[in-house]
């Protein structure tokens, strides 16, 4: 690895020279982000597969600085001042704004948290955060002193407590391959008009689909959990990104005002921040690449009554939704670029195998693998107790939380407001109340064995250590 970092360095200074990587700064000063990665580089085969995950990683912990794009330029009234590019900021230099992104300055500030069940909590890159992370995304009313006299501080937009990383790898190609799947089923249903066509996979029903012929349209009312072009978008509390790619490109510029060529075009000061090209397309790249690469959440030590807490879990119905395993036909991740939701193996660049690599997905003898996930990656009604206030219609809707790794990543929920099992468990609503009101009728004995259960559920203990021991 130390060879590795030494290729790394003389490339960084070839690409120092050219056009597209470094900003110019004051004497003694230069962006945090010295290598710079190109696409070329990871599909020409300069970089092996173990150096563009420390590519990927060091795209994850660099504190970005001025000079490497971050933040936003002046703010501009006249757009929207709660998009990346326009937003007003604390200082009025286009640094941090804390509330609305420019609130950290490296992605490992908020994924950091391997176990928050040990004191002092462990590291890992690519963990979760505690809830002094969470972030509040474009709210345009914050009412902290209860002027209003709600009996709560109240806030509009939404809140986020971030999730960890491990095993991402593992439910992107599930996204991808359901995808696939659902469409399969809409061309189905063009080719029968008038019938209802079920849209299933992987055990998983997202309702029915019909063709009509006579208006050329498709009959979307009765599809569920799932937007109508039946992409399945696994990433983001609701749903919105297919992959890590897609959400990191939107994470860079909301979190840093870092922005992608990919999203802004090449040579494009679209922040008017006075820096071009912030992104390149390779880095957005390797950081996928790191991502979904990183160890999959593992049953550990699992309790004496692990069974009968399994066999209760199931009981209550809580494994309707919170599906504990899901398998996938390929073992093989591959990445695209440019990526298309609607057909998700185009433009496949490189690829990963799930089973060999760090991953470590367990192989199915059908030649997938399992991932482990308890959830069904489909969006579910939780009630009116969890519903944000953004003004949308799924406000209550949340794509359902995977539970592996629960044991080590409190606080729970979407927003970090349970710091307990139970009490995550009684925030449960909608679709979920049946499976939330079987649990709190449990007896108590039964209650703990159900979540001894759950804390047998461990992030992994030592994510990409292979990388940061020898960096």
């Amino acid at each position: 690895m130390k060879q590795t970092m030494q290729t790394g360095a003389a490339l960084g200074l070839a690409l120092a020279l050219s056009p597209v990587a470094l900003a110019q700064g004051p004497a003694g000063e230069g962006p945090a982000l010295q290598v710079r990665t190109t696409q070329g580089d990871i599909t020409g085969g300069t970089l092996s597969f173990d150096e563009i995950r420390t590519r990927g990683m060091q795209i994850f912990s660099t504190p970005f600085n001025k000079l490497d794009g971050y933040g936003d330029g002046p703010s501009t009234p006249a757009l929207n001042t709660t998009e990346p590019g326009h937003r007003p900021t604390l200082q009025n230099n286009g640094t941090f704004l804390r509330v609305n992104g420019l609130d950290a300055q490296t992605c490992m500030e908020c994924h950091s948290v391997g176990s928050n069940a040990t004191v002092p909590f462990t590291f890992a890159v690519g963990g979760v955060g505690g809830s002094n992370n969470n972030a509040i995304f474009q709210p345009t009313d914050i009412d902290v002193d209860d002027s209003l006299a709600n009996g709560f501080a109240f806030f509009n937009g939404r809140y986020i407590n971030p999730p960890f990383l491990f095993g991402s790898g593992g439910v992107e190609l599930l996204g991808k391959e359901m995808t696939r799947d659902l469409l399969i089923k809409r061309n189905r249903a063009f080719n029968n008009p008038g019938f209802d066509v079920p849209l299933n996979s992987k055990g998983i029903q997202f309702g029915t689909i019909r063709y009509d012929a006579g208006t050329g349209t498709f009959d979307t009312s009765n599809v569920q959990g799932v937007d109508d072009d039946l992409v399945v978008r696994p990433f983001g509390r609701k749903g919105e990104f297919a992959t890590v790619r897609g959400f990191d490109v939107d994470a860079m510029r909301f979190h840093f005002g870092m922005e992608p060529v990919e999203a802004v075009g090449n040579g494009v000061d679209h922040d008017t921040d006075g820096v071009v090209n912030e992104l390149l397309v390779g880095e957005l790249s390797a950081l996928h690449i790191f991502n979904t690469n990183l160890e999959r959440p593992e049953i550990r030590d699992p309790s004496p009554t692990f069974d009968q807490g399994l066999a209760l879990f199931q009981g209550a119905g809580c494994a309707m939704c919170h599906v504990p395993t899901l398998t996938t036909k390929s073992p093989i991740l591959r990445y695209a670029f440019p990526e298309v939701d609607t057909n998700p193996f185009a433009n496949t660049f490189y690829q990963t195998n799930l089973a060999t690599g760090p991953a470590g997905f367990d192989p199915t003898p059908q030649g997938g693998v399992e991932v482990p996930l308890f959830s069904d990656l489909k969006r579910h009604d939780m009630g009116p107790g969890l519903s944000e206030d953004f003004g949308t219609a799924l406000d209550s809707h949340f794509i359902t939380a995977r539970l592996w790794g629960i044991a080590d990543t409190a606080p729970y929920l979407h927003d970090g407001r349970a710091t307990t099992l139970t009490e995550a468990i009684t925030w449960h609503g909608g679709e979920a109340q049946t499976a939330r009101d079987n649990f709190l009728a449990l007896a108590d004995a039964d209650k703990v064995m159900l979540l001894d259960f759950l804390r047998s559920l461990h992030t992994p203990e030592f994510p990409a250590a292979d990388i940061v021991d020898n960096y």
